[in-house]
């Protein structure tokens, strides 16, 4: 394995703004996941965010959430119990916790205890994949599971929770993503790519740096795949966003959200309701556009559900 360099602790990023503190210019807000929902399929979009459609987790979802909270906790410990055994140790604790906090995860498991067993083993063996890759003991993140957020265009909040953020003594910046899906797959990695220019954008226009890699650590194949973003990207990236939400905007005075059809399907919740696979949507609601602060107000996508 390949020595990690030393990062040392640095101050924390300021926290994202409260909506009461929003500048009053201020008229909508977008999260890296409804942007990529839009962007990937229309419909989806519509779906998950003017409909909110139910969506029952599915067993990889949750592994990832799993995990997620395991990796953060980790770095809670001392750099050197930050070992692959320590990180086992984690595992049920936290999914304890995580299904006192969501009693219905529980439900997952139709089987019992073997096949809860099962997937504690299968989140476990993500881990290694982890300690392939990564010496978490050469480490002292900045931020971990930390809400970011920015304003462009002077009405559009773009904000989301980065996985990690480390920052080197020269005052560099590593964006890291962890991944428990398989890597890299075009479609995922775009999506994933995608996911992570957004936080650089929002942690530029924050901080006047652009972050020197964009690191996804893909634990299930051990990989790691980096990013070097630069400040001419990145502000093409911020136009892209921009028109992205006015395009949403436009759909919703239209009502107009059309499926797109491509290999993601394969995993959408909602095929049943899709005129690409002989469904119907169902009505828009009477109530028309949905609250464009509202994601300012709840949190966005929890770690690890699109992995």
């Amino acid at each position: 394995m390949t020595a990690e360099p030393v990062i040392t602790q640095q101050p924390p990023l300021p926290e994202s703004l409260p909506p009461a503190e929003l500048p009053a210019t201020v008229r909508a807000s977008l999260s890296p996941s409804r942007a990529a929902d839009f962007k990937t399929c229309p419909l989806l979009y519509r779906f998950r965010s003017i409909d909110r459609l139910p969506e029952r987790p599915t067993v990889e979802q949750v592994r990832g959430t799993l995990v997620h909270a395991v990796l953060e906790r980790l770095f809670d410990l001392p750099a050197a119990g930050r070992t692959p055994r320590a990180a086992g140790d984690l595992v049920a604790p936290q999914w304890d916790r995580l299904v006192t906090e969501q009693p219905e995860l529980a439900t997952l498991f139709a089987d019992g205890d073997a096949a809860a067993a099962e997937f504690l083993r299968s989140a476990a063996g993500l881990l290694e994949g982890y300690f392939a890759v990564e010496d978490p003991r050469r480490l002292e993140p900045a931020e971990r599971e930390s809400l970011i957020s920015a304003v462009v265009d002077e009405e559009l909040l773009i904000r989301g929770y980065v996985d990690r953020l480390d920052v080197a003594p020269d005052g560099a910046l590593r964006v890291v993503d962890y991944k428990t899906g398989g890597a890299p797959r075009e479609a995922f990695e775009a999506r994933a790519l995608f996911q992570l220019k957004f936080y650089a954008l929002v942690l530029w226009r924050t901080r006047g740096v652009v972050p020197r890699v964009l690191r996804l650590l893909y634990l299930k194949d051990a990989e790691i795949c980096d990013y070097a973003p630069d400040a001419d990207e990145l502000l093409r990236f911020e136009r892209t966003v921009v028109a992205l939400w006015r395009a949403i905007e436009q759909a919703t005075a239209q009502q107009d959200f059309r499926p797109r059809p491509s290999r993601l399907c394969d995993w959408c919740s909602h095929q049943a309701l899709c005129p690409s696979f002989g469904g119907t949507p169902p009505p828009f609601p009477a109530q028309g556009a949905p609250d464009p602060l509202r994601d300012a107000r709840s949190r966005p996508t929890p770690p690890g559900a699109d992995e």
